[in-house]
């Protein structure tokens, strides 16, 4: 099964969006758009309103303000919807001695399409080999890769992906990655969730930033990353001379020991040159900046402060 996907019907656009459950806000005026070819990190810490948006935005919660459309069309309006997106909000479960394939086979027909689609997104996800293996012999990388395959099943365009990195390892990581790149060159739009940027940065394309049910940064990373401020720890045996390298040139620092630096607002090629140019010996020089992690939890912990 192949599709040829219309860039305007892949647009997530949420406008507005208020949740409360009783005396608690969970999601507060929140707005953003979602478009496709990319991967769209969608980021905040444990309760800031993640899950709650993404069942709203398949109709699965009501909110009590602003609208949420996809393609321009409310999910709960399409005929067909799991033929246009495809989600998975929460931890899969498989009856573990079920099959791979029969597993998509229970699904296939709630779906709407025919079991030879099962092995279709079972090759996709790399689990052809495992198709006849029961789903409770398999590592959590093998499940999620199945959950992918479930998620697939109608050749959606827009996938809604909640915390699909969690627990994995490694190479299930750089697998997910890869993956997800791959969809999101098809044309698909591709939102997935997690509360730890670190563990999507190499993922994503895009940020959508909220804490407290509240958009606290819509941006590329590429932007996001712009934000961070970069420093350089220098360590040198002539510690008198890197004094008066970072007074003479004007460099903020803050010296943790004798001949021992952080300089910040610059980066390590021009401390480098600088120290050359003075004839100053160095024994480290090194890059130790806001990491894009430190500035996540920055900008979440100043909202939910």
């Amino acid at each position: 099964m192949t599709s040829t996907f219309d860039a305007d019907a892949g647009v997530v656009a949420v406008s507005g969006l208020t949740k409360r459950f009783g005396a608690v806000t969970a999601v507060d005026d929140l707005s953003f758009t979602v478009t496709p070819g990319r991967v769209t990190g969608f980021l905040g810490p444990n309760g800031a309103g993640k899950t709650t948006t993404l069942r709203m935005i398949l109709g699965l919660a009501t909110p009590d303000a602003g609208t949420v459309t996809i393609g321009g069309v409310g999910y709960s309006e399409r005929p067909r919807p799991a033929h246009h997106v495809g989600a998975a909000l929460e931890t899969a479960s498989f009856h573990p001695g079920r099959s791979a394939r029969d597993h998509l086979r229970v699904y296939a027909p709630e779906v709407g399409v025919p079991d030879s689609r099962c092995d279709e997104v079972l090759s996709l996800v790399g689990l052809m080999e495992a198709a006849d293996r029961r789903v409770g012999g398999f590592s959590l990388g093998m499940r999620q890769r199945l959950a992918l395959a479930t998620t697939l099943l109608g050749d959606p365009q827009v996938l809604l992906l909640d915390e699909p990195a969690n627990g994995l390892d490694p190479e299930g990581i750089r697998w997910l990655r890869q993956f997800l790149g791959y969809l999101a060159g098809q044309g698909r739009t591709v939102l997935v969730s997690s509360h730890v940027l670190s563990e999507v940065q190499q993922t994503v394309d895009d940020v959508v930033i909220i804490a407290k049910g509240r958009l606290i940064r819509e941006s590329s990373l590429a932007d996001l990353e712009k934000q961070a401020r970069p420093a350089v720890r220098v360590v040198s045996p002539d510690a008198e001379g890197l004094e008066r390298l970072v007074r003479e040139s004007g460099w903020l620092a803050q010296f943790e020991a004798p001949g021992i630096a952080a300089i910040s607002d610059q980066h390590a090629s021009d401390v480098g040159a600088a120290a050359f140019a003075h004839g100053l010996e160095l024994h480290e020089l090194r890059a130790a900046g806001t990491n894009l992690e430190d500035l996540f939890l920055a900008l979440t912990s100043e909202q939910t402060s």
